[in-house]
């Protein structure tokens, strides 16, 4: 069997811990330096812990994805992160699946990203769709942003359920 497959099998997603924040800190800032997602301060990642899942080996937090509930119909895959030398094993794609069952678990019908990895949202049955069909998004945590007039981000949707008549 693949070394990766392997390892994967045996690194369970699980909901974050107190002290995981530091881990996940680390690795979202890994990120933000880059400009591949928003910087997040611990104290937002203390408040938003709940929303966080993650996958530790050897006591390191190899990645991390939250689910961020805006309505009774949206939540959004949000700062999703797989350590460097763990990319393209699959643990992206995992931490997605979780997060959508989690929504599906919750009720909520639609499931968004913003996001610069369009084809790996798109692989998983995202759509591309243009900001203004998220405006609780855009008017909730966008317009705070300082990015907010040049985002330079990409509008990925997943339907999960059937749209309310």
């Amino acid at each position: 069997m693949n070394a990766a497959l392997e390892t994967e099998t045996e690194t369970p997603i699980r909901r974050a811990r107190l002290d995981d924040v530091d881990g996940i800190h680390d690795l979202l800032k890994h990120f933000s330096d880059r400009e591949a997602l928003l910087p997040r301060s611990k104290s937002d990642l203390y408040a938003s812990l709940r929303e966080f899942s993650v996958v530790e080996e050897r006591g390191v937090i190899i990645a991390c994805g939250a689910l961020q509930i805006f309505t009774g119909e949206l939540g959004e895959v949000r700062s999703l992160a797989v350590a460097p030398a763990r990319g393209r094993g699959g643990l992206g794609r995992r931490l997605v699946h979780r997060i959508e069952q989690d929504a599906r678990g919750i009720g909520l019908r639609r499931l968004m990203a913003l996001t610069y990895a369009v084809g790996f949202f798109h692989k998983l049955g995202f759509r591309t769709v243009a900001m203004r069909e998220l405006p609780e998004k855009v008017w909730g945590v966008c317009i705070n942003c300082p990015k907010f007039l040049h985002c330079d981000e990409t509008a990925v949707l997943k339907q999960l359920s059937p749209p309310q008549p």
